[in-house]
């Protein structure tokens, strides 16, 4: 459904552009252009947002050029560069 409130947001993922509806947040944002996981683990299992609080840190993104990011506590904006390691 769409609010009142909502616009298109185009940022890169990947290095690839992708439009998402915002506000919301990056974790929003990868799930809207379809990424199912963020990074993987030491084992090489695929891993992607959990929690939604910044709890459980499986969301760990770079954006422009910031590794380490949580996913789900970063508003996604205009331009962004998103980096997924899965």
């Amino acid at each position: 459904m769409n609010s009142p409130h909502a616009t298109q947001i185009q940022l890169h993922i990947n290095g690839q552009p992708h439009q998402v509806q915002g506000p919301c947040t990056v974790a929003a944002a990868l799930a809207q252009a379809g990424v199912q996981a963020t990074r993987r683990s030491a084992t090489g299992q695929p891993r992607a947002a959990f929690c939604g609080m910044g709890v459980c840190q499986e969301c760990r993104v770079s954006i422009d050029g910031i590794a380490q990011r949580l996913a789900c506590l970063t508003p996604a904006r205009e331009g962004m560069r998103i980096e997924v390691a899965a």
